[in-house]
């Protein structure tokens, strides 16, 4: 699969001339990439596409342009790329509220672990989460997690093959369970091999 590289990426100035372009055709790439489990809790699919843009605004808005920093940059963000075997994506909590967002992350420390994808009637495969570093205590989770998921050769290829996916929660505090609209199925077959 694409990773970054820095043949890969504009110019500071380069992206500047197609920042606006750029910008509508990764927000148009994102929107079947995007799958809200319940009114709080949204999975965001990364590929080379989101992480390309999401690089090019780091070193845009830092106004980064030395090799060593740019290689950092890309060090950064080259492991949230999926391999071929996998889904790889950042999973968030978003409260508009502050105080129910507090309560609502005390209650479901430990949720990373309970997330789960499933190509039609085979196994469930539950996240890999945080491989950077841990991100719940025993009191409570985190708002972002970055989770993997590594799909074995049957579901890899029932998924390529056009079968169901699904996604859902298994844990105390929020369970959930929902079947992936076609368009998000489609664009998450460009992350396999």
């Amino acid at each position: 699969m694409q990773k970054l590289e820095r043949s890969k990426l504009w110019s500071l100035e380069e992206y500047a001339a197609r920042r606006e372009a750029f910008r509508a055709e990764v927000i148009a790439h994102k929107k079947p990439r995007r799958v809200v489990l319940n009114p709080n809790a949204t999975m965001y699919f990364e590929d080379f596409t989101t992480l390309k843009y999401q690089v090019q605004e780091m070193l845009r808005v830092e106004r980064i342009f030395e090799a060593a920093e740019i290689a950092e940059e890309i060090e950064a963000y080259n492991p949230l790329i999926p391999d071929g075997s996998n889904w790889k994506g950042t999973f968030m909590f978003e409260y508009p509220d502050v105080d129910e967002r507090r309560k609502a992350l005390a209650a479901m420390s430990g949720i990373e672990h309970k997330i789960w994808m499933q190509v039609d009637d085979l196994k469930r495969v539950y996240a890999i989460a945080n491989e950077d570093l841990e991100r719940s205590t025993e009191e409570k989770t985190s708002a972002v997690h970055f989770l993997r998921f590594e799909l074995d050769d049957a579901s890899a290829s029932a998924a390529k093959a056009g079968a169901a996916i699904r996604m859902g929660i298994d844990h105390p505090a929020l369970s959930c369970d929902v079947t992936l609209a076609e368009d998000s199925r489609k664009s998450l077959m460009s992350d396999l091999a």
